[in-house]
């Protein structure tokens, strides 16, 4: 276990460095530097594959106090790059727990750093941006930091979904099958497969290279485009892949990178965001209900709208903090995407029915 007297540095692309103490295993990890604004479900967040790739801060105060559990996670292992964050509990107090955090991070080889100023850290980078960080509890020196630092390549261009996707095609199949779903894996959550399962979904996975002839074949009632991380304009044969599928006639969800590549393959465009969103308790509007929902976010590249297009795609929900594109749906043909995490592990759940929404589109296209 890691020993408290540990020191770290966190050093930023533009020359700002925190000095704190080491978590985890001792080392050195580098990415794109982001926080994540909620509460609770550390494990959920850390597993989650969209952050690969990326050092993250959790911006509440205590962090590992209810330690590990075997079952709450959303992937296979830890896709964090690193963390950062105030207090760092090396006990935990929940009986249900099966870890500490620390022997969790030990063994998923996860370096970070804790006892820094959060706070002014999460207000620099929305003042400044996003920008890559490197921490280390092993080079104790600020300048050949920053020069390692210089060897990291900007989030802005990276296709990542080679290193989180499933490596074969593989079925699960539901007890009661009502439907089959195609998903092609970008980095996919465990949650979605758990939300489809429980509403008599068999699941065909797709690896992220999938093409659209392989989908087809299979003969889905319905393809879901799965989150993941990464520059969504940067995976052209994705793009593509989505395009044909959906002039196919196959109903379409997508959700965070899925509907990032569903939006591309209808003709809009994406652009990076200056700090992104992520974090359980994002305001959105579901503008066809009129209703506001509290969802859970996590995404650093958005879609721009285009009004000369609204003939064929609608804007159905925005972001109540800053109007950004939340979700779209086709005109023309049975697809739907949203930005936002309806399945939402560890939650708000106010999302939901848009899987329940998903299934009503397939039960229309079969009769």
């Amino acid at each position: 276990m890691t020993s408290q007297i540990s020191k770290a540095l966190l050093v930023l692309q533009d020359g700002t460095f925190y000095e704190g103490q080491a978590i985890g295993k001792i080392g050195t990890t580098s990415g794109e530097i982001c926080f994540n604004t909620g509460m609770t479900g550390y494990q959920e967040v850390f597993t989650d594959p969209s952050y690969f790739g990326q050092i993250l801060i959790m911006t509440t105060d205590h962090i590992g106090n209810y330690g590990v559990h075997d079952d709450e996670v959303e992937s296979d292992d830890i896709k964090i790059a690193g963390l950062v964050c105030k207090k760092y509990s090396l006990n935990y107090s929940r009986k249900l727990g099966s870890s500490s955090l620390d022997t969790y991070f030990i063994d998923n080889n996860l370096v970070g750093i804790s006892d820094i100023d959060t706070r002014s850290l999460v207000a620099h980078i929305r003042e400044s941006g996003a920008q890559n960080a490197i921490i280390s509890s092993e080079i104790m020196d600020v300048e050949t930091l920053k020069a390692k630092l210089l060897e990291v390549p900007s989030m802005d261009g990276l296709d990542l979904a080679p290193f989180v996707s499933s490596k074969e095609f593989h079925e699960i199949q539901a007890e009661n099958q009502d439907f089959r779903v195609a998903l092609i894996d970008f980095g996919s959550k465990k949650n979605i497969s758990r939300e489809l399962i429980n509403r008599n979904c068999s699941l065909g996975i797709f690896p992220y290279n999938a093409s659209a002839s392989d989908i087809l074949n299979w003969k889905p009632d319905g393809f879901m485009i799965s989150n993941g991380p990464g520059d969504p304009a940067s995976m052209i044969y994705a793009i593509e892949t989505v395009k044909q599928v959906v002039d196919a006639g196959i109903p379409t969800f997508g959700i965070c990178l899925g509907h990032q590549l569903l939006s591309l393959a209808s003709g809009l465009e994406t652009y990076k965001m200056h700090h992104g969103h992520r974090g359980c308790n994002h305001p959105v509007k579901n503008l066809i209900s009129g209703r506001s929902e509290i969802t859970s976010q996590n995404h650093g590249f958005a879609v721009k709208y285009d009004e000369t297009k609204k003939d064929v795609i609608k804007l159905t929900h925005v972001n109540l903090n800053d109007d950004s594109v939340e979700g779209i749906m086709r005109l023309d043909k049975p697809a739907f995407s949203v930005q936002h995490h309806p399945e939402a592990s560890p939650g708000p759940h106010d999302s939901i029915y848009l899987f329940d929404q998903f299934i009503d589109l397939m039960s229309k296209h079969k009769k």
